[in-house]
């Protein structure tokens, strides 16, 4: 039960790290001369602790999907739409819808643009923040190991 609780831990660093999401490079050293197995529970016990203590589990931070990305409307088709109804009140839907795809791409191209800088910006806050979360865990999994008697770098 223990090995798979630790293969879980294990993994989910793993994945943690594969996203992007990395948590401060913990090296633990033994001043007690505690057996690696010992080393084994009291990680994984400290690993419970840190998460009651801060509220941040780094393997569930893992799983969690980035941000979502919204879809924007709109573009050619409602644009020529726009521009035929426009040219069929002064006679000329062709050149009307013609204009209006013009415009729908140009309005399209500006609100993907724009869409994608609040996407990046969402993205760089977000990661700011589980930067911010992880760091506190890191430090609660650091003071547990410490009052065990293990040496945290």
């Amino acid at each position: 039960m223990r090995m798979i609780s630790i293969y879980t831990l294990s993994a989910g660093l793993v994945l943690l790290q594969g996203a992007g999401l990395r948590a401060q490079d913990l090296y633990v050293y033994p001043t007690k001369n505690q057996s690696d197995e010992q080393m084994g529970r009291d990680k994984e016990e400290c690993h419970d602790w840190a998460v009651k203590q801060t509220g941040v589990d780094p393997v569930t931070m893992a799983a969690q999907p980035p941000a979502s990305s919204r879809s924007g409307g709109g573009g050619a088709a409602a644009g020529a739409a726009m521009g035929a109804a426009r040219g069929a009140m002064s006679g000329e839907a062709g050149a009307g819808a013609m204009q209006g795809v013009g415009i729908g791409r140009l309005v399209h191209a500006i609100r993907a643009r724009r869409q994608m800088e609040e996407q990046q910006d969402t993205q760089a806050k977000e990661q700011q923040q589980r930067q911010t979360q992880l760091q506190k865990y890191d430090r609660a999994y650091g003071a547990c190991l410490t009052g065990r008697g293990y040496t945290v770098q």
